[in-house]
């Protein structure tokens, strides 16, 4: 029995419940070889952000991502022991601590983008180059108008 059989039909004319269920599989995938790497998926978009956007206050990196400070406090933790990130406390005021990415850390990054090509790749197999870059173009379109996006 494949997944297209054995899935109501109700719930397969709902473009909600594919993006859910192509977006947790992507997800799984993606997480499953961070995993084999040691690292998660915010230490990924920490690294992103940093890499995109340039150092950040830790406390901004937790809004502009939307983690949880004690999470982002963890990934930066973690981020820093593997020589990805450098935190500096900012002298004016010791509560402030400043995050920037590092060569280790964007030359992880390149990899662990490489790893969510490799599974976009496989998820996106069924479609060919010009669906592909469709679908992009519609999700970014949709994200746009997202509340909170990223």
């Amino acid at each position: 029995m494949t997944p297209e059989s054995s899935t109501p039909p109700t719930l397969l004319n709902l473009s909600t419940y594919l993006l859910s269920r192509t977006g947790r599989a992507a997800r799984s995938r993606l997480a499953e070889r961070l995993a084999g790497r040691g690292l998660r998926l915010w230490d990924m978009a920490v690294l992103a952000a940093l890499a995109d956007f340039g150092p950040h206050a830790q406390r901004d990196l937790v809004r502009r991502l939307g983690v949880d400070p004690s999470d982002m406090a963890k990934v930066a933790d973690r981020l820093a022991a593997a020589d990805c990130v450098e935190r500096i406390r900012d002298t004016a005021d010791r509560r402030r601590v400043s995050v920037s990415i590092t060569g280790t850390g964007r030359a992880v990054l390149a990899e662990l983008e490489a790893e969510a090509r490799a599974v976009q790749d496989e998820i996106l197999a069924p479609l060919d180059p010009r669906e592909r870059r469709t679908l992009h173009d519609l999700l970014r379109r949709v994200h746009h108008d997202l509340p909170g996006a990223l």
